[in-house]
């Protein structure tokens, strides 16, 4: 199944697309890109047919969102943040866990769901925290600030993490979903940066925001002890999707290089095609290997995980891997765009000056290259999880 067969059509991906350099020059949200995607059920796409959605899986959501970030990555990529919720729960429910049924029901109903989980700090996402939750009657407050909100104007449901620190020998982690309409909390308008603008990710400041029990997801240890499935599944689907959008970036580059060498001449080779050119040819060579290895790493890795493949205690490292190995090389190929644009890619007008912009964002999602090469490294030597973390 693809999104064609249920209401993402090739012209609203071409709406999409002329409305891109728009929102970035302009620095707003992508409102009417929100509304027609949402009007064609993009929101639902993962949320299980008995629940009123498309059902699809990981590894056909991210061939989704690789068509729809090949021409407005900003856009998939803040509707990516609600749709990867909704996969973590649509997997919990297929594998008979209900605890978060209410995130599909809520979904079906229209709620929007969004990820505040970055915070200064913190270099340990999900399993620490620097905002802290109180335990209260009937759910818990929070108390902190969360940067990289996307989705910041529309989301009525934000996911955060906060610390129950109130047992110092046993820390907890809080996975609670803020309602739009709490009290308690205030968002900051800071969203003023290099790179996929359009996705407005606000900062949100937690001054005692209540969160009731009913939209508490869990509560689990701080550490690696607390990466429950939930916690695992939200880096199964946030990894391939990120990476997927990423790539997209990338393989739009791609085609917009070769478009232009081969319309591209030279004087001292006579009038003839830089095509021609070796030095041409060995950049563009360059560019297609790394899109071929990461393609095929991105499809396997959410093959994998669609097919329910037992990675066991591999699956951490694998899933930071394809993260790390999708935007670095990224980076490389719209890199090598830039230069093999003569020049031309520095002009605000030329799609490649965005996409230079817009992809060098993709380092700054977790995991960030750091804690990438500590998961992986400490993996593979059998330590990972052992206290005290360094040392």
């Amino acid at each position: 199944m693809t999104m064609t067969d249920v209401g993402m059509s090739e012209e609203i991906l071409d709406h999409c697309a002329a409305r891109t350099a728009t929102y970035d020059r302009e620095n707003r949200f992508f409102d009417e890109d929100f509304e027609e995607l949402r009007r064609a059920g993009y929101l639902l796409m993962a949320v299980p047919k008995e629940f009123g959605g498309q059902g699809l899986t990981l590894a056909e959501v991210c061939a989704e969102e690789r068509r729809l970030a090949y021409r407005s990555p900003a856009t998939a990529l803040a509707m990516n943040m609600h749709v990867y919720w909704t996969g973590v729960a649509a997997d919990l429910y297929r594998s008979g866990d209900t605890s978060c049924q209410w995130i599909l029901e809520e979904a079906a109903q229209g709620e929007v769901f969004a990820a505040g989980h970055g915070e200064v700090g913190n270099d340990f996402p999900l399993l620490a925290a620097v905002a802290k939750a109180k335990r209260v009657d009937g759910g818990y407050t929070l108390h902190g600030r969360k940067i990289f909100g996307s989705l910041t104007p529309v989301w009525t449901r934000l996911g955060v993490h906060a610390i129950d620190d109130s047992d110092p020998a046993n820390p907890m982690i809080v996975h609670a979903f803020l309602r739009r309409d709490a009290e308690g909390y205030e968002i900051k308008e800071t969203w003023d940066v290099l790179g996929m603008r359009a996705t407005r990710s606000d900062d949100t400041v937690l001054d005692g925001a209540f969160v009731d029990d009913a939209h508490i997801a869990r509560v689990v240890p701080a550490g690696l002890a607390g990466a429950d499935n939930f916690v695992l599944g939200i880096f199964a689907w946030a990894e391939p999707t990120f990476s997927n959008i990423y790539l997209a970036i990338a393989r739009r580059a791609f085609d917009l290089t070769c478009a232009g060498v081969k319309a591209k001449t030279s004087v001292a080779m006579g009038g003839k095609s830089m095509a021609y050119n070796p030095m041409y040819q060995h950049v563009v060579a360059e560019m297609f290997v790394d899109l071929e290895g990461v393609e095929a790493h991105a499809d396997r890795i959410a093959a994998d995980w669609t097919n329910g493949v037992d990675h066991g205690g591999l699956w951490p490292a694998k899933l930071v891997s394809l993260k790390y190995h999708a935007t670095e090389a990224a980076k490389r190929v719209v890199d090598k765009a830039m230069e093999l644009s003569g020049g031309g890619g520095m002009f605000k007008g030329n799609e490649l000056e965005r996409l230079y912009r817009d992809v060098r964002c993709g380092g700054f999602h977790p995991a960030n290259g750091p804690l990438v090469h500590e998961l992986v490294g400490k993996t593979a030597l059998g330590i990972l999880g052992e206290e005290p973390r360094w040392g």
